[in-house]
């Protein structure tokens, strides 16, 4: 992403007063900048000085790239570009070919997947180059407003500027989405165990899919980021873009997809290309005793009420055998039992589906 396609925030590390962001008017937010560690004045109940570099609003590109620059130089300044879409990438090598993705998120009523409806849906399409990992060729873009048919809450309003008005009489284009669908090898969304099953429950087309989770995929702590959130993912690539609308958070993803990851030699992109070709479990504590609840909670297991078993995922074989050794010396103290766990694919993961149900011998 060149500057010339990128405008700029900065925001001065003040050592007294707390930099605010924006109030959210149109969406548009700017990042805080932490606190400086030394002081900038001598005596820091005096009130601060002009800014040392005003900057005139009618400055052009040009100059605002130059003193775009010499923040960025500065210990006491960080500065963030506006994430522009890029529909355009370069050709794929002469390597190992490429798997076609879509990018998808959708904006929603509410969060209950059994109630609530989709209002907007986006997707882009988009080769990613086996060899580099990185995005290639063209970029097709589809965003589609739908009249969910039911209230839309004040709060959601609020969070993602989508009013009944911008909805009323509008529908998805199924057959724009259907041929953006055909070819594809895997689903990415930010967030697929919310996506896959809206997705799933307005066009049965999503459910033959292999889908891929940015968020819960990529180990995003051990790589470094203080926050697996996309806006965060994005300020540390020094962007920032109008955040909840469905096509802008997919062109952010993409963007920070196709970055290299801190700690590996490889791209988002790749990683979670990889990772689908790989199952990962479901791991059940059956019949575990009840005084083994607050070791199981705080191990990172959730209590499913509907099964009434305490639940944990695992990312591959090595860290399911890693787990059942746990549950034998921490849950059940070396008793001889059987346990379930579910095999889980690309084709079943993230959605409501269960995947191959198997037992072990502890």
């Amino acid at each position: 992403m060149n500057n010339e396609q990128l405008d700029f925030a900065f925001v001065a590390e003040l050592p007294i007063a707390a930099v605010a962001p924006k109030k959210r008017g149109a969406r548009n937010k700017t990042a805080v900048a932490p606190t400086r560690t030394e002081p900038m004045f001598a005596d820091p109940r005096q009130s601060l000085p002009e800014p040392r570099l005003p900057v005139s609003p009618r400055s052009d590109m040009d100059d605002a790239e130059t003193m775009a620059a010499a923040l960025d130089a500065h210990p006491d300044y960080r500065v963030l570009r506006r994430l522009r879409p890029r529909l355009q990438w370069p050709a794929a090598t002469e390597g190992r070919g490429v798997c076609r993705v879509i990018v998808l998120d959708t904006e929603t009523t509410g969060l209950d997947q059994s109630k609530d409806r989709i209002m907007e849906l986006a997707l882009l399409r988009v080769d990613v180059d086996l060899e580099t990992g990185l995005p290639v060729g063209d970029v097709q873009v589809y965003d589609g407003l739908e009249d969910p048919g039911m209230p839309i809450p004040k709060e959601v309003q609020d969070i993602t500027g989508i009013t009944p008005d911008m909805v009323q009489g509008q529908q998805l284009d199924e057959a724009r989405i259907a041929a953006l669908l055909d070819g594809v090898d895997l689903v990415i969304a930010h967030n697929a165990g919310f996506d896959r099953p809206f997705a799933e429950a307005r066009m049965a087309q999503f459910r033959g899919l292999a889908w891929a989770c940015s968020f819960a995929d990529i180990p995003w702590k051990a790589q470094g980021r203080r926050s697996a959130k996309l806006e965060s993912l994005a300020q540390e690539l020094g962007c920032f873009y109008d955040a909840h609308r469905a096509e802008m958070d997919c062109h952010a993803l993409l963007a920070v997809l196709a970055a290299k990851l801190p700690q590996l030699s490889h791209t988002g992109l790749a990683h979670l290309v990889e990772q689908a070709h790989r199952p990962s479990y479901r791991l059940m504590a059956t019949n575990a005793p009840f005084d083994a609840k607050d070791k199981l909670k705080a191990r990172g297991y959730r209590w499913g009420a509907e099964q009434k078993v305490w639940h944990t995922r695992v990312g591959d074989s090595k860290a399911l055998q890693a787990e059942f050794d746990w549950l034998k010396e921490n849950a059940y103290h070396q008793r001889a039992v059987v346990v379930q766990f579910e095999k889980l694919d690309a084709l079943v993961r993230y959605s409501t589906r269960p995947g191959e149900l198997l037992h072990h011998q502890l």
